[in-house]
């Protein structure tokens, strides 16, 4: 059994650090194969929230990470910036690369930087972008979990979040599920859900789940929802790549402030279209 472990929306600058100490303890307790970090990792995208952020991040280590900004993460009041070098300072923390990817024998991680400088907090994906994004996918074997990852949700459950879905988003959803994708992950609403995508969108056959993170560590709490990140654990088959995963599930975990612990509350397990007869995601709460 392998291991994803999804934190978004971390927001430092507006970090609580009794529930960034959980956190890092649940990272370190659990072990995973890899962190995916799903943008607005920062309030302001100024410096030193970066660095705050980074210092976060060694402390995890050699959990390996992925992460791509958010629309937090470019300069909202440094105009100048904003303008010339919006990924400036996200860079200096986290690298050149905006879109990396993950890969090992049963997964791969492939990413979508969904953010525009010249939109406030709206995302979008290309066409360049999807079809990139495709041909990954397509390239890969069978036994891998293929995930996508986006900051900005790719559906919504709720009618006040709609304005929020990424835009481009129905054109994306139908091409990488028929390029393979299992998974897309998201955030930006600090809402917590699992969403069948096959049943939402009527040209899409192939089972493809979106799976959204709450917000992780931030004091920006939506009403109804805590702090809390999503563990992904899925079966890699016969361990040598010749069999696709067994399984899949979505475990979110909430802080609780009680025992300052993060804490498995539900349980989804998933589908994923592998040959196998249709069936239903089965929800187990601890709620």
């Amino acid at each position: 059994m392998s291991l994803v472990i999804q934190i978004s929306d971390t927001h430092f600058g507006t970090e609580q650090a009794d529930v960034v100490e959980a956190l890092v303890r649940l990272v370190r307790e659990q072990a995973p194969d890899l962190v995916v970090l799903s943008g607005d990792i920062t309030q302001r995208a100024r410096r030193s929230q970066f660095a705050a952020a980074r210092v976060f991040v060694d402390r995890l280590a050699p959990t390996p990470l992925v992460a791509i900004p958010g629309n937090h993460d470019i300069p909202l009041l440094n105009v100048g910036l904003r303008l010339l070098a919006p990924y400036a300072n996200y860079r200096r923390a986290f690298g050149e690369e905006l879109e990396p990817e993950f890969e090992q024998p049963h997964l791969l991680v492939v990413t979508v930087n969904t953010t525009r400088p010249y939109k406030h907090a709206d995302g979008e994906v290309s066409p360049a972008q999807i079809q990139r994004v495709a041909a990954r996918l397509e390239a890969s074997p069978a036994a891998q979990l293929r995930i996508v990852v986006t900051h900005q949700p790719i559906c919504a459950l709720l009618p006040e979040d709609e304005c929020n879905v990424l835009h481009g988003s129905t054109a994306a959803v139908r091409r990488w599920a028929e390029a393979g994708a299992d998974l897309i992950l998201g955030g930006h609403i600090h809402l917590p859900y699992v969403c069948a995508l096959h049943e939402r969108h009527d040209k899409v056959t192939r089972r493809l789940w979106a799976v959204q993170a709450g917000t992780a560590v931030s004091s920006r709490v939506r009403h109804g929802a805590g702090n809390s990140v999503n563990l992904i654990r899925y079966g890699d088959g016969d361990g040598d790549g010749r069999r696709p995963p067994l399984s899949c599930a979505v475990e979110r975990w909430d802080y609780q402030h009680q025992t300052r612990h993060f804490m498995p509350v539900n349980v989804i397990a998933l589908d994923l279209d592998r040959g196998a007869a249709q069936s239903t995601s089965n929800e187990i709460s601890n709620d």
